[in-house]
């Protein structure tokens, strides 16, 4: 594997900075014991198991404020820092934190648990795709502090989309969504699920068996829920029960969103891999061959 996705830097050594995102914000964080940490790239299911940690900590199908007050996003710079750690102090339940930042970016502390979600790459980058179009791109840059700029709303068709994706080769850390730095965040994520407090949970896993994989989840975390409660918890995790409810669970806590409920699209599998020729799905095999260690590979293309 290139040595550029291999690299520990060690435990927040490796600041990542993106034009709405600085690792930094974690310096001086104050975990506690307990804390959950989800991290992913976009459109891997973090806010999926964003759900399932609070169903699971609070207990009740319906959350007691919207997911994203619940579990912010530390890194994402559309809020001032201050109030996003004074929200999380305030907190008296089992906290749960969002980061798009890759483990060697976040502090690693023995107390806290991270859950890293990882979803077949191509599918991951079609929803991302149609994920982009529901941004509204200049309240985030008035967000983060920058004048707006044109917008277009011409791109080239998802499967011309993704062969370029498949293609380009920046450093992983100048382009974390692009396959590169997805494989790297994955990668270093896989070489740490030995160390006892970070778990890799499979996007197809939880979409072929929600119940079970609450239920490991649960016992990974160490909370005991009662028998009569599992089914409504299910419920309330699944993806159509969401879409439902996109007004509180959707990650939109400033107003970046055009509409919320399409940010549940519908997350099935084999969105990328369907739309590619057999050319196209070989030379993305290939690429992954120089990005990521065979067993990996294995485990996100089952």
């Amino acid at each position: 594997m290139d040595d550029r996705f291999g690299e520990d830097g060690g435990a927040g050594t490796a600041p990542v900075v993106s034009a709405d995102e600085d690792s930094g914000r974690w310096n001086g964080f104050v975990f506690r014991d307990g804390d959950v940490v989800i991290s992913s790239r976009s459109k891997h299911g973090t806010t999926w198991l964003q759900m399932i940690a609070l169903l699971l900590i609070h207990k009740t199908p319906v959350l007691p404020a919207p997911l994203a007050e619940l579990s912010p996003w530390l890194d994402h710079l559309v809020e001032p820092r201050e109030a996003v750690i004074a929200r999380l102090a305030a907190q008296r339940h089992r906290r749960v934190i969002k980061t798009h930042t890759p483990l060697h970016g976040v502090p690693l502390d023995p107390r806290i648990t991270y859950l890293v979600v990882a979803r077949h790459p191509l599918d991951a980058a079609a929803s991302l795709y149609h994920h982009s179009a529901n941004i509204d791109r200049n309240r985030l840059r008035q967000l983060v502090g920058k004048p707006p700029v044109p917008t277009s709303t011409s791109r080239p068709p998802l499967r011309e989309w993704l062969a370029a994706w498949i293609d380009h080769d920046p450093d992983p850390r100048d382009a974390l969504d692009l396959l590169p730095g997805v494989l790297w965040h994955l990668s270093d994520a896989w070489a740490r699920r030995a160390t006892g407090n970070v778990e890799l949970v499979g996007y197809a896993d939880l979409a072929d068996d929600l119940d079970g994989q609450m239920r490991h989840l649960a016992d990974r975390l160490g909370i005991a829920v009662p028998a009569e409660l599992w089914p409504s918890l299910v419920q309330a995790a699944g993806f159509d029960r969401m879409r439902v409810r996109a007004a509180r669970l959707a990650p939109d806590p400033v107003g970046i969103l055009r509409d919320p409920a399409t940010f549940f699209r519908h997350g099935v599998n084999g969105d990328g891999t369907e739309v590619l020729t057999p050319t196209q799905l070989e030379r993305y095999h290939h690429r992954t061959t120089t990005l990521a260690p065979p067993d990996l590979r294995s485990w996100l293309h089952r």
